[in-house]
């Protein structure tokens, strides 16, 4: 079994071939994934009122995929509506957070206050780190009683601060996708990190997860610790059906 926690609904403005729910379940079948997480990318990187909503109308048509509601750090008034909203569905699992695109650094007092409100209700949040970002992540992540917290991209090139990171907080899960990593950074972090803490993510459809899965293949990880990468772990931390 394969959980992807990390992946995209929605055309980018640079690769506008993939906006169909069809492209991502063909994109699942090709390499059996089989379940996804996913954020729209207009709620990403443009608007998360309608990005969550079209998501949300998305996720209706198929069990293949699950959602992450999109959040603006410095709307949080508009993030709160969106819970309330859409998290009653049941096909939301999570928050995901985009520091870049919204001008939110890890450290900033507007995404203290978005992580703040996501421990609140125990909701748990997939945020883009890069470099000592991920060290910044599990600083709050300590400070919050309940917080979990997913370091997409494990820091990107910064993984090694990731590992430092996990040592922080213990409900830092790190993410590894990455489009250009050296070679061994999964297999160096998962040496130095609790085996629940890892999950598998491609970013998908954004990067092809032939990248990921190769990565973790040369991971040559343990069988129980390919295990819990690949499924397992998320399937605790969103509580998901187990097979």
């Amino acid at each position: 079994m394969i959980i992807d926690v990390h992946a995209h609904w929605g055309p980018w403005f640079f690769a506008m071939d993939v906006s169909d729910v069809v492209d991502n379940v063909q994109v699942m079948d090709r390499y059996g994934i089989d379940l996804q997480i996913v954020s729209a990318t207009e709620a990403v990187v443009y608007d998360p009122r309608t990005g969550n909503r079209r998501l949300a109308d998305v996720l209706t048509r198929t069990d293949r995929l699950l959602g992450y509601l999109a959040i603006n750090p410095r709307d949080l008034a508009a993030a709160e509506h969106d819970i309330a909203e859409l998290l009653p569905t049941g096909r939301f699992v999570g928050a995901k957070i985009h520091t870049d695109y919204t001008d939110s650094p890890v450290g900033s007092p507007q995404m203290r206050d978005a992580l703040t409100l996501l421990d609140e209700l125990d909701l748990p949040v997939l945020v883009h780190t890069w470099d000592r970002a991920v060290l910044e992540l599990a600083q709050v992540c300590a400070e919050l009683p309940r917080l979990r917290a997913i370091a997409g991209h494990m820091g990107g090139l910064g993984s090694h601060w990731a590992v430092e990171a996990t040592r922080v907080c213990p409900r830092l899960y790190l993410e590894p996708s990455c489009s250009h990593a050296p070679a061994g950074r999964i297999g160096q972090v998962a040496e130095h990190v609790n085996p629940h803490r890892l999950l598998f993510g491609t970013d998908s459809t954004l990067i092809d997860p032939a990248v990921a899965l190769g990565a973790v293949a040369a991971a040559r990880l343990p069988k129980d610790v390919m295990e819990r990468v690949m499924w397992r772990n998320a399937a605790e931390l969103f509580a998901l059906p187990t097979p």
